[in-house]
């Protein structure tokens, strides 16, 4: 099969084959608009909320997976940074979109975006991390990255994560621990102009920071069974559709943990974190496997760096339309884990080499970080 889709009935089978799961997230869709009321009412019984949330995470889940498989086809047609941009802005919508859903739609959490926020960075610079350099450097005593492309991405995270997360907790207003309207302006205006000339960078004078070196532009594939971009581009579309009423839906569930079953407020952070980060892990360890270390950075750094540049001023902002008070500073253990994580991570990408000890560290930190959680 050529770039151009042939709709013959073969073809047909093979799209249906390959995209089944497109059908079963419009199912489910069309099932809880169909019998909503029904489907969240009986939530106090324990085993249909248990069915209810699994079913609804498995759908969210599968589609971004399915998200992140187009994204990796369109990675290998454009060539890096664009694919993995691509799919780091697919999937932090979908966060932007879990967590305002549960803030909008449940009683006001003030600490959900930063529980959420300090979650993705601990699984995805300590658990994705350790998990990507330990099999990537399994079979190879080192493996090498470009150092200007890291830099450029921890050059950013750093600040941004110490405005977001830290200094908060040094700074109260008249009316506690939630950031003043002024101070939330400032941070969302310096978090999204950063990111935004972070991507100009990314994208244009700079986008031979993020590349392997020796990597050359892409260009077309003529082999037999290479999608067209435009496919790919229509069915990541097309899988991010069903999420944007799926995740609204979720909130329900988790909503009902946290207010009446009395979770840990931390649970909702968690989850969302889990469902963000998860898709993106499989990426970036299976591409840390296969001895693209670039392309494994780019993806958890990248996440990071577009969870803190457009989930923070996505959440200050919904805090602000719907008078829901947001805190964002980080207290105890979790400000000194996070501190530990950034120095780590600084000492991990200094040199432009990794190998497995690393991994080992990171994913040390990351056993420490859910001890933590149980420990509250």
């Amino acid at each position: 099969m050529t770039d151009s889709l042939a709709f013959r009935p073969r073809e047909i089978t093979r799209l249906c084959r390959e995209e089944w799961f497109l059908a079963i997230s419009i199912l489910t869709c069309l099932v809880i608009l169909g019998s909503e009321d029904d489907l969240f009412r009986r939530l106090s019984n324990p085993i249909w909320l248990a069915i209810t949330f699994l079913g609804l995470f498995a759908a969210v889940l599968g589609s971004a997976l399915s998200v992140v498989r187009h994204a990796d086809h369109l990675a290998e047609r454009l060539g890096e940074p664009y694919g993995t941009l691509i799919l780091t802005l697919a999937i932090t919508s979908i966060e932007v979109m879990a967590i305002s859903a549960v803030m909008i739609h449940g009683e006001n959490n003030p600490t959900l975006a930063r529980d959420t926020l300090f979650a993705v960075i601990m699984i995805i610079l300590n658990g994705m991390v350790g998990l990507s350099l330990l099999f990537g450097g399994w079979r190879r005593p080192e493996q090498s990255h470009n150092l200007q492309g890291a830099n450029a991405y921890l050059g950013l995270i750093v600040p941004l994560a110490t405005l977001s997360l830290i200094l908060p907790s040094f700074l109260y207003s008249a009316g506690g621990p939630h950031p003043s309207a002024p101070r939330q302006m400032v941070l969302g205006i310096i978090s999204v102009g950063l990111y935004s000339i972070f991507l100009m960078l990314q994208a244009g004078r700079h986008h031979h920071f993020f590349a392997e070196e020796g990597e050359l532009p892409a260009k077309p594939d003529p082999r037999p069974g290479r999608r067209a971009i435009w496919y790919h581009t229509v069915l990541l579309l097309a899988y991010m559709g069903p999420v944007v009423f799926l995740v609204e839906e979720l909130a329900k569930p988790i909503d009902y943990v946290i207010e009446t079953l009395h979770a840990p407020v931390a649970f909702g952070g968690v989850v969302m974190a889990v469902l963000v980060a998860t898709p993106e892990a499989i990426s970036a360890v299976r591409a840390a496997a296969a001895n693209h270390l670039q392309r494994s950075i780019n993806i958890f750094l990248g996440s990071v760096l577009s969870t803190i540049g457009i989930t923070v001023p996505a959440m200050l902002a919904v805090s602000y339309l719907y008078a829901h008070l947001v805190t964002l500073g980080l207290e105890g253990g979790d400000l000194v884990m996070l501190v530990l994580t950034l120095v780590v991570s600084i000492i991990t990408f200094a040199s432009g080499r990794t190998h497995v000890m690393q991994g080992a560290v990171h994913l040390v930190l990351f056993l420490s970080y859910v001890l933590l959680i149980f420990q509250r």
